[in-house]
């Protein structure tokens, strides 16, 4: 399998969800290729990254396949993957409306891993955004969720509802948490379940 990771507004590959899911298959299934890339700042340039990175992987179902894993603004972006290539996508507090959300943010921002790197997020990145706001998603059974109704960015209704349809076995809602999923480690079951990566989930 090919597995892809895609990380938040501001976050980088040291994000703890993406270090926490990388040291499980580098223990327990190393036959698995990982890429997490570093996004930049421009949406447009984020896609063309992402289309060449995976332009080579399997598409096909079973064994021999790709998954994206995308954590709040790379929860957008793997929805685009998503209907784009068909794969499985585990969203993690994904971004609803980035092209909303992200406004107040355009200026010199400061990287959350390493904040002594700043970078601009321009005004026309909102455009880009929208460019790959998707109307509706499709195949809603190929999408897997772990939200969080205390996430204090983003709205649980607003995720919900955006993917309404999902299997219940596939949404898992929490009653708490935060944002940035504290206690990852405790979903890491269900999410390598919905990933085909465990052959069941306690």
């Amino acid at each position: 399998m090919h597995l892809l990771y895609l990380h938040g507004f501001r976050s980088s590959p040291a994000s703890f969800k993406a270090r926490h899911l990388k040291a499980w298959l580098d223990a327990h299934r190393p036959d698995v290729t990982w890429w997490c890339p570093q996004l930049p700042p421009s949406p447009r340039q984020t896609w063309a990254l992402i289309e060449q990175g995976i332009a080579q992987w399997p598409r096909s179902a079973g064994e021999n396949s790709m998954a994206v894993v995308g954590s709040s603004l790379g929860g957008f972006y793997a929805t685009a993957v998503a209907e784009a290539t068909g794969c499985r996508t585990m969203l993690l507090n994904p971004a609803v409306d980035p092209a909303r959300d992200l406004t107040r943010h355009i200026g010199e921002q400061t990287a959350f891993h390493t904040p002594e790197e700043r970078f601009f997020f321009r005004p026309e990145y909102i455009d880009e955004l929208r460019a790959l706001t998707l109307p509706a998603i499709t195949r809603p059974e190929r999408y897997g969720a772990v939200i969080a109704k205390g996430d204090e960015m983003l709205d649980w209704r607003e995720m919900t509802g955006r993917y309404a349809g999902l299997p219940a076995a596939n949404l898992r809602l929490l009653e708490a948490g935060d944002h940035a999923i504290s206690d990852f480690d405790d979903h890491l079951p269900f999410i390598l379940h919905f990933l085909d990566l465990l052959p069941s989930c306690d």
